[in-house]
């Protein structure tokens, strides 16, 4: 069994997760996202978050306008909805919830 494969599959499992929770507090785009999650050692592609970004949009979870760039070409800037908003909010209590789980079953802190 390859640990790559299996570390690539658990870090898609929270990856929605991770983005709405970056955009909790502030409008971001593209670029802004991967570079936390970069950050956080998410090692995520550009080919990854595009259309995950889509599918969260036409979910209902995010909205997104465009801004003028001083600095090359206009930016997509998205923003969680009200709905994103609650749909977080149940994936915070999941989260801990499957946390919690996971350190009982582990045997970890």
């Amino acid at each position: 069994m390859n640990i790559e494969n299996t570390k690539a599959q658990m870090r898609k499992g929270v990856l929605e997760y991770c983005i709405l929770s970056i955009l909790r507090d502030d409008d971001k785009y593209a670029s802004e996202i991967l570079e936390a999650l970069k950050d956080a050692k998410m090692l995520v592609v550009e080919g990854t978050i595009y259309p995950l970004l889509t599918r969260l949009k036409n979910a209902g979870l995010l909205n997104y306008r465009w801004e003028e760039s001083t600095s090359g070409p206009p930016r997509k800037y998205y923003a969680l909805t009200e709905t994103g908003r609650l749909f977080l909010k149940e994936l915070n209590g999941t989260w801990d919830e499957l946390r919690s789980a996971v350190n009982l079953v582990t045997n970890t802190k």
